[in-house]
């Protein structure tokens, strides 16, 4: 009886979930919030999605000490975590379950859909997916809208090109994107400055400390993008490749 009793006990325990970073964080707190979760550090940052919710719950260090304490069964990850930190967890039994670095929009339904189902939350998963579908559908534009043209920046002066979530971000928005290399690249303030694109896409200006300094917070920068500016998107939602995205591109259509 004692024995059956235990197992019962062990069985009923709710699942424990661990995060090694802050992009881990929001998927943990959105799908398994039920769950006894120890969540990075960061979880309560600025620049997290649902740093609110990330407040009220443990924050450890992602340290293969913290984890042998925590006892975790499963740990879910974007890019945190060391090979040896990893290695050691799988060794133990533990499930790793690491989020992809989407560039499209299927990718992060992808990505949803694989979480959700490791963390045992399929309808949960299939709930997010399905706000998100219909966000990035009232974000497109009608049929026969002419697109308009815009250019993303960073306080550091850079910009996303192709193969990136931001330009499926701007593309789903209705938005030409002006950037003409591949993935993220400088943008010269000299060019900015004679001839200025038509709209910008302000990513991370929220973040003060954030490149104070850097070309795009220059004064010649903010003088050409008066006016022009179709969305300042958060840090928050730029910072991990998940179902936010669409909130994202509803905040840029806006400005169309």
């Amino acid at each position: 009886m004692t024995c059956a009793l235990t197992a019962t006990a062990v069985e009923a325990r709710p699942l424990r979930i661990m995060s090694l970073d802050q992009c881990g964080d929001q998927y943990a707190m959105a799908l398994s919030p039920d769950a006894t979760l120890a969540l990075s550090p960061r979880a309560d940052d600025p620049d997290s999605w649902m740093k609110a919710e990330g407040a009220q719950h443990r924050r450890v260090r992602p340290t293969l000490e913290a984890a042998i304490a925590f006892e975790p069964d499963v740990v879910v990850r974007y890019w945190g975590g060391e090979q040896r930190l990893l290695a050691a967890l799988e060794r133990r039994g533990v499930r790793v379950l690491t989020i992809d670095d989407a560039t499209t929009m299927q990718g992060v339904q992808d990505n949803v859909v694989r979480v959700a189902e490791g963390l045992g939350q399929p309808e949960r998963g299939a709930a997010l997916i399905t706000s998100m579908q219909a966000k990035l559908e009232k974000a497109a534009p009608l049929a026969g809208t002419p697109a308009s043209s815009a250019l993303y920046l960073t306080p550091g002066g850079f910009t996303a090109g192709s193969g990136t979530l931001v330009d499926a971000i701007l593309k789903v928005a209705g938005f030409l994107n002006l950037a003409t290399s591949p993935g993220y690249a400088p943008v010269s303030v000299e060019r900015m400055a004679l001839s200025p694109p038509r709209r910008f896409v302000l990513g991370f200006f929220d973040l003060f400390r954030s490149d104070w300094r850097g070309p795009g917070r220059h004064p010649v920068v903010r003088q050409a993008a008066e006016g022009r500016v179709a969305a300042r998107l958060p840090a928050a939602a730029l910072t991990c490749p998940a179902w936010f995205v669409a909130d994202a591109a509803l905040m840029v259509s806006a400005g169309r």
